[in-house]
């Protein structure tokens, strides 16, 4: 399920991009074997629950192409092929491979499918023929690799890829409620599923100024979790809040529950729409049968354009 980081950076923009851009969203249960790979009993459902999540934040499934990642087996294929062009120093490289074989140490992911998630994340762009990516500042290492396997086939075979171009979303990628990068595996998201109560709870642990010790000590917004997430869904109270943190007129605690008020109010329509989907369950089944129809044919052309450069 998505989380308020994916709703603030992602699916905020990708709503506004459908009056522009022909769209492909898909819900990618392949990726999520990356690090669940242990205990596969949920995955179908999360799968569910994620296009859920797009079509209640505004994804349109009449205007856009929404569908389940592993229904269009070319994505599968296509990988593998790039696979075998990929050098292993360019996946080493990636900061979000290094950093997250720290952060989930106590986890058993030195696999081929972690270090090759890069590597799958450029077929779901590539078999599309892609040229604008919708990204994060935090996934541009990934999308930069895209482009890279694109050259390097283009060189090796024939010019088969356009070079994906970087659309970067307006909104600071948002802190995890513990001040850490926000993350799933970490255990500090908020979800855009969860309930008032629960958004109320995990605001409540939020990590705020540590220079901060008592109410009348002037804040630090710029280091606060609090603050950044009140920019995010409350960008027209941004500087009223950063002045009355800085010169002391309001409490961490305070500003807590505007920010939970805030979350709470900003989801509701999201929460209205989810549950009539939640109503209808054959109603989101029929919605991803129909985006694996559409996507299909358009994989299928890449792929065989794919297997004339290299001969196969």
């Amino acid at each position: 399920m998505l989380h308020l980081g994916n709703l603030a950076g992602a699916l905020n923009s990708w709503v506004r991009l459908q009056d522009d851009y022909e769209c492909f969203f898909a819900a990618v249960d392949w990726h999520a074997l990356t690090t669940g790979y242990q205990d596969t009993s949920m995955i179908r459902e999360y799968t569910r629950q994620v296009l859920i999540d797009f079509i209640a934040a505004g994804i349109d499934p009449e205007r856009s192409i929404v569908f389940r990642q592993s229904d269009v087996k070319e994505h599968a294929e296509l990988h593998l092929l790039l696979s075998m062009i990929a050098p292993l120093g360019w996946l080493e490289r990636c900061p979000t491979y290094k950093e997250q074989l720290q952060q989930l140490a106590e986890r058993e992911i030195t696999t081929y499918g972690f270090l090759g998630y890069p590597v799958l994340m450029a077929s779901d762009i590539l078999v599309y023929k892609a040229d604008t990516v919708p990204v994060g500042e935090d996934q541009l290492p990934h999308l930069e690799l895209a482009r890279e396997l694109a050259r390097r086939f283009n060189y090796m075979y024939a010019p088969v890829f356009p070079e994906p171009q970087a659309k970067l979303s307006k909104v600071t990628v948002l802190p995890g409620t513990d001040g850490r990068k926000m993350s799933k595996s970490y255990g500090n998201t908020i979800q855009i599923a969860d309930s008032p109560e629960r958004i109320r709870e995990a605001v409540k642990s939020m990590v705020t100024d540590p220079a901060r010790i008592h109410k009348s000590d002037p804040g630090h917004p710029d280091v606060c979790t609090v603050f950044a997430y009140l920019s995010a869904f409350a960008p027209e109270a941004r500087e009223v809040r950063r002045s009355e943190c800085e010169g002391a007129g309001i409490g961490c605690v305070a500003c807590k529950r505007q920010l939970a008020d805030t979350l709470i109010a900003v989801l509701a329509p999201i929460h209205e729409r989810r549950r009539q989907l939640e109503a209808t369950p054959g109603q989101v089944e029929s919605i991803m049968a129909d985006g694996a129809m559409r996507a299909r044919p358009m994989a299928a052309r890449t792929l065989e354009e794919v297997r004339s450069a290299m001969k196969i």
